[in-house]
């Protein structure tokens, strides 16, 4: 009896430990794995875009209120993998650094977990001031975590299947998240890229300007990597 009971204790023991090193495991690893499931999020809306849905997703509301955006985690991009109900009302490529993302309508959290959010309701592609916000994540080559190595002189391309917008950026530094200036439209023809810099103390900012706009063929968009 007493031989069972021991048997008993040191089994669960070796379940607790096989347990604690298991999540020991996915506390190690959780930045890869958010990672990975964000990629895989904004790679199937970059291959399922198309003008009738961007159509159908530029009526819809988004929301635009900054205070309600969560910190990324990996609940948090698996609950937006699940519900996929991101807007995409286009997408962005900045081949210098290998980013490759899915334009979303407005700020929600679904709509950061996958790409680059709008910042405002009236904003037009091409036109005036055209502000992205997008998560900084510290495995590089997700979301817009790839925005701290680019570089002032590189291009940066949009599309909303109809046209593809060329900018070249002229502006990179780290500003306050006081500088909602950023936001603001603009007489000139500019793209604004914000994220986070400094583990959320400061933001980066990219501004470029529009130096060329040209109809959407399918060469040209081969360049977002868009399955067309």
């Amino acid at each position: 009896m007493a031989d069972k009971k021991t048997r008993r204790n040191i089994n669960l023991r070796y379940i607790l430990a096989f347990i604690c090193f298991i999540v020991g495991l996915a506390l190690i690893f959780s930045p890869q794995i958010t990672s990975f499931i964000a990629k895989q999020s904004q790679n199937e809306v970059l291959h399922n875009l198309n003008k009738d849905k961007i159509r159908e997703n530029e009526k819809s509301k988004g929301q635009f209120d900054f205070s309600k955006v969560k910190s990324i985690d990996f609940a948090q991009v698996t609950k937006s993998r699940i519900k996929n109900n991101a807007k995409a009302v286009g997408a962005i490529a900045i081949p210098s650094v290998h980013m490759y993302l899915p334009i979303l309508k407005g700020l929600s959290n679904d709509s950061l977990s996958t790409g680059g959010g709008t910042m405002r309701p009236d904003q037009k592609m091409g036109h005036g001031n055209y502000p992205l916000a997008g998560h900084y994540m510290t495995a590089n080559g997700s979301l817009f975590s790839p925005l701290e190595s680019v570089k002032k002189g590189k291009l940066i391309y949009l599309t909303d299947l109809k046209k593809v917008y060329i900018y070249k950026i002229y502006m990179k530094k780290k500003v306050p998240p006081t500088a909602v200036w950023l936001v603001d439209d603009t007489r000139k023809n500019i793209v604004t890229l914000i994220t986070c810099a400094d583990w959320g103390a400061n933001r980066w900012a990219i501004r470029g300007s529009l130096i060329k706009t040209v109809k959407a063929t399918d060469e040209k968009l081969r360049i977002f990597k868009l399955r067309q």
